[in-house]
C-alpha cells in the first residue's frame, strides 16, 4: 500500500495492525499525528443552531426551517474539507532531511533519480513533493552528486550556489572552507554575485575567504568514497576539523600554529595511522586521553 492510501485510511480510522505499523514508519509520522492532535484540540466558538433558531423564529417565515435542515450537514462537509486541505498542504510542503553522524556516509536518491553520497557530519535537505516546481537541495557539509542525464537543479550552501546539468561533482562547505570539484560535465558556481564555470577536471577552492589556485583534479571521484581524506596545501585547522568529522574525537592544538599548510591524506579506518599521517610531516606529536587528542610540538 502506498503512502497516500495509508494516510487516507488513517484519516478514516480504518488501519489494521499491519497498516498501522507501516503508517508509524513514515518519515513524517510524527508531523502528521502532531497536526491531527492540534486540529482535534481546535474548538470553534459554541453555536447552537436550534437555540438561535428559537430566538429568531418569531421574525422568520416558516420556510426558513428547510434551510436550517440542509445547512447542518453542509457545515460538517466544510469542516472535513478544511481538515483534508490542511493535511494535504502540510504534507506536500514537508522537506526531506538527511543527516550523517561522525564517521558515517549515506547514499541517497533525489526525486529525479540523481544520487548523492553524503559524507560524515553533513546534512542534505530537499522537497520531494514540490521537486518539479522547485529543484533545489540545501547542503551543509560535503556530498558527491551523480546527476541523472538531462536533469538540472541547484545545490545551495551558505558559501555559494552550484547549478548543475548532467554531471558528476563534489561540493564541500564547512566553516571557512568551500570547495567544488567537477568530475564530469559542467557546473556553474555562483558566489559573491559572480559566476564561475567549471568543466571536468577543474575545481574551485575558497579557504578563509581567499580564492586558492589549484592544479587540475585528476581523480574521477572523491577519495573519501574510498575511505580516505586528501588535501593539498590546506591549513592544519581544516585537517583537524576533518579528522573530528571522521572519528569520534576532539583535538586540542594549544600552542600549535594551525595555519600551517598540510599536503597529504589520512585513512578513515585507523585513528593512530591517521594521526601519524598528519603529525609526522608537520613535525608534531600527539597524546590521547579517552576521546581527546592533544597535539604537541616535537
Amino acid at each position: 500500500m502506498n503512502r497516500e492510501d495509508i494516510i487516507k485510511k488513517w484519516l478514516d480510522n480504518n488501519l489494521n495492525a499491519e497498516e498501522q505499523k507501516a503508517f508509524e514508519q513514515l518519515e513524517d509520522y510524527k508531523d502528521l499525528t502532531n497536526l491531527d492532535g492540534a486540529l482535534k484540540k481546535f474548538k470553534a466558538p459554541e453555536f447552537s443552531i436550534d437555540h438561535n433558531y428559537e430566538n429568531l423564529k418569531p421574525n422568520l417565515r416558516t420556510t426558513t426551517v428547510s434551510n436550517i435542515t440542509w445547512f447542518k450537514p453542509l457545515l460538517k462537509i466544510a469542516g472535513i474539507l478544511a481538515i483534508c486541505y490542511g493535511l494535504y498542504f502540510y504534507t506536500t510542503t514537508l522537506d526531506t532531511s538527511i543527516n550523517t553522524e561522525i564517521a558515517q556516509q549515506i547514499l541517497t536518491e533525489l526525486p529525479d533519480e540523481s544520487t548523492v553520497n553524503l559524507n560524515a557530519n553533513s546534512k542534505l535537505v530537499f522537497n520531494k513533493s514540490n521537486w518539479d516546481n522547485k529543484r533545489i537541495v540545501h547542503l551543509k557539509g560535503e556530498a558527491f552528486f551523480k546527476v541523472a542525464k538531462g536533469q538540472k537543479f541547484d545545490v545551495i550552501t551558505d558559501a555559494g550556489t552550484v547549478t548543475v546539468l548532467g554531471t558528476e561533482f563534489k561540493v564541500k562547505e564547512r566553516e571557512d572552507y568551500f570547495e567544488v570539484v567537477c568530475y564530469e560535465g559542467l557546473v556553474a558556481v555562483s558566489i559573491n554575485k559572480e559566476i564561475v564555470k567549471l568543466r571536468a577536471g577543474n575545481k574551485l577552492l575558497i579557504v578563509d575567504g581567499k580564492l586558492i589556485d589549484n592544479e587540475r583534479e585528476d581523480s574521477i571521484q572523491p577519495n573519501w568514497l574510498l575511505g580516505e581524506s586528501s588535501f593539498k596545501e590546506v591549513a592544519l585547522k581544516h585537517i583537524i576539523s576533518e579528522l573530528e568529522n571522521q572519528y569520534n574525537i576532539t583535538i586540542g592544538a594549544e600552542n600549535i600554529d594551525t595555519s600551517r599548510l598540510f599536503t597529504g591524506s589520512f585513512t578513515h579506518k585507523n585513528l593512530d595511522l591517521a594521526l601519524k599521517s598528519v603529525t609526522i610531516p608537520l613535525h608534531l606529536s600527539y597524546s590521547k586521553s579517552g576521546t581527546s587528542i592533544f597535539l604537541k610540538r616535537e
